[in-house]
């Protein structure tokens, strides 16, 4: 068996514009070591993971000045060891494989669409596009690794075309690819059903089996992977705790999140507790019907999603929307927004928007915030300018802002307790802000309906109860919400119904 790497981190400090997101970071990490690495969002978990990986570097902190400094000049090192000898950064690198939503985020910002076999290929040489086809020893690997992943079946399948647990699985499958000491999980479960949860744990369990290692972040009780043995907590960009995780840590996250299984039923869910509604919350059978799908077939890039689909939506209405990873949860709410069409023979028909009608009148009048959108944020804009891009269901603005996208940028801003990051760019903000900005940004047009994919996902309990909090309020202003999830407790207070995917069925329950 090959020597493991080990590393250590002494004085390290990372600055992101005039903030430091990590602060005097002094670390040890041993082979064969599993982490948790815990933390609200914007503690600087993410960065860490990227110091350990080298692709970024600490940021050189200047000599001593009368103000105070984060670290002290000239002690700041990360050193890689292999049997106690000093190993290379570039020689490093490779042995510390990133698994993460921020990479499953590139592929849909940059459309690197490669089919699943060639996305592992790229783990190889660590790279993003397939520079040159495997040799015959490479694809040989490249299949045992699909297939000890359990997504022999997907080789062929095109990236962006896999259900979210399917792009999570194979993006580990590439990580693997290049035998690494090290496996960097950055909220690894994310978005992902029960089965798909096994599955990441089969993987991850053959992998502690190897004698690799790991440091997972997580905010859930459930999303510290099995065999996790030491805990390193951050709170603002600073160490708080090193030490063995003990079962009162996960007790205290699972306490935090008020958890509970992911959703995984074959059946549409019962009243209680996986659609939680408030007792006023009936719905008149008179109320304007906004949205009709009639006999609605659906296709993604020709593969069938749903079946013959006959559903209503009613102005108050709120509808939680259930079903495993790609059971089509995502390509229903795009289907209501406009991004997808009905196949041949079904008819979808939305109120105030005549036959013929450009569908972007439409998305004017509907807001949609989803973790793909959060993904293509990357653009150099300031928060008030993304929040005010609502108003014209843009990314980004092509013109000037005027003064009533000012206008409503900053209600809604002040309304998500944002105001204070108004001039930041998104790349500065906590996952949290950055999810609440988007939120902001689907309301700054007065939509009559929000389309939530996932609107919990990647938050700490904290920045959950707060967006939980703030759409409730939303839904007592007479906006009709449709919110995707997993788990039962990312469901705000009021929700009225209920719809379950499973096998290209929608099944209809009632809350009220």
């Amino acid at each position: 068996m090959k020597a493991r790497l080990a590393v250590a981190l002494r004085a390290l400090s990372v600055r992101r514009g005039a903030k430091w997101v990590l602060r005097d970071i002094t670390w040890g990490l041993k082979p064969g070591e599993r982490w948790a690495l815990l933390g609200e969002n914007g503690a600087g978990k993410t960065q860490l993971l990227k110091i350990l990986s080298g692709d970024i570097w600490p940021t050189p902190t200047p000599t001593p000045t009368p103000t105070p400094t984060p670290t002290r000049a000239g002690t700041a090192r990360r050193t890689y060891l292999a049997q106690g000898q000093t190993v290379d950064l570039l020689d490093a690198k490779p042995r510390m494989a990133y698994v993460g939503g921020e990479r499953q985020d590139k592929y849909s910002r940059y459309d690197w669409n490669l089919c699943v076999r060639d996305v592992v290929a790229t783990g190889l040489g660590q790279t993003d596009l397939l520079l040159a086809p495997p040799t015959q020893t490479q694809a040989r690997r490249v299949s045992a690794i699909l297939s000890e992943c359990g997504i022999a079946r997907l080789a062929r399948r095109k990236f962006l075309s896999l259900s979210y647990g399917e792009q999570r699985l194979t993006l580990l499958a590439r990580a693997l690819a290049q035998d690494p000491d090290w496996l960097l999980l950055d909220e690894v479960y994310n978005g992902l059903d029960a089965d798909y949860r096994r599955r990441v744990d089969g993987v991850l369990e053959a992998a502690r089996r190897r004698g690799q290692s790991w440091v997972a972040t997580a905010h859930r009780a459930a999303d510290v992977p099995r065999g996790t043995r030491r805990l390193i907590e951050l709170a603002d960009g600073r160490i708080r705790k090193i030490r063995t995780l003990l079962r009162a840590d996960t007790a205290r996250l699972g306490a935090h999140a008020k958890e509970s299984r992911p959703l995984q039923r074959r059946r549409p869910p019962p009243h209680a507790p996986h659609a939680p509604h408030a007792p006023h919350a009936r719905i008149k059978r008179s109320s304007a019907v906004l949205v009709r799908l009639i006999d609605v077939d659906l296709y993604v890039e020709y593969r069938p999603v749903l079946r013959a689909v006959n559903w209503q939506l009613r102005r108050g209405e709120h509808w939680s929307v259930f079903g495993a990873n790609g059971a089509g949860k995502s390509s229903f709410l795009k289907l209501l927004y406009g991004d997808l069409a009905p196949g041949a023979g079904g008819k979808i028909v939305r109120a105030g928007l005549a036959a013929g009608a450009p569908i972007s009148e439409w998305k004017k009048r509907v807001g949609y915030v989803s973790p793909e959108l959060q993904s293509l944020y990357a653009v150099d804009v300031a928060v008030l300018e993304l929040v005010a891009s609502g108003r014209h269901s843009s990314i980004g603005l092509a013109e000037p802002m005027t003064a009533a996208d000012k206008r409503a940028a900053r209600r809604w801003l002040k309304f998500f307790k944002l105001l204070s990051v108004a001039t930041r760019r998104p790349r500065e903000l906590s996952y949290g802000q950055l999810r609440r900005a988007l939120i902001a940004r689907a309301m700054t047009a007065d939509p009559h309906i929000l389309l939530l994919d996932e609107p919990l996902t990647g938050l700490d309990p904290k920045q959950r109860a707060v967006v939980k909090r703030l759409l409730g309020r939303l839904m007592q202003r007479q906006l009709t919400v449709v919110a995707a999830v997993h788990h039962a407790e990312d469901l705000p207070r009021g929700m009225t119904h209920a719809l379950h995917l499973h096998k290209g069925q929608a099944r209809r329950d009632s809350a009220t």
